[in-house]
């Protein structure tokens, strides 16, 4: 392994890291809202919250790994 793979991997987030986190509570959120009952623009809004704090999690780790992370934002 070379010395700049092993600087990239030391930039991937960990489980435990507050974005990713994040990401995981938000989708945590939807899915309680989906259970209780909650519909229309209300769910949508959480739901994609989830989707957006997801992506960017998956584009950072993306950078981090040193592939391409096009901008869908």
């Amino acid at each position: 392994m070379t010395m700049m793979k092993r600087k990239d991997l030391c930039k991937v987030l960990m489980p435990d890291d507050p974005m990713y986190a994040d990401a995981v509570e938000a989708l945590k959120r939807y899915h309680r809202a989906q259970a209780d009952g909650v519909s229309g623009k209300e769910l949508e809004r959480l739901r994609l919250l989830a989707e957006h704090r997801f992506q960017s999690v998956t584009d950072y780790q993306l950078r981090a790994l040193g592939g391409p992370a096009e901008s869908s934002h």
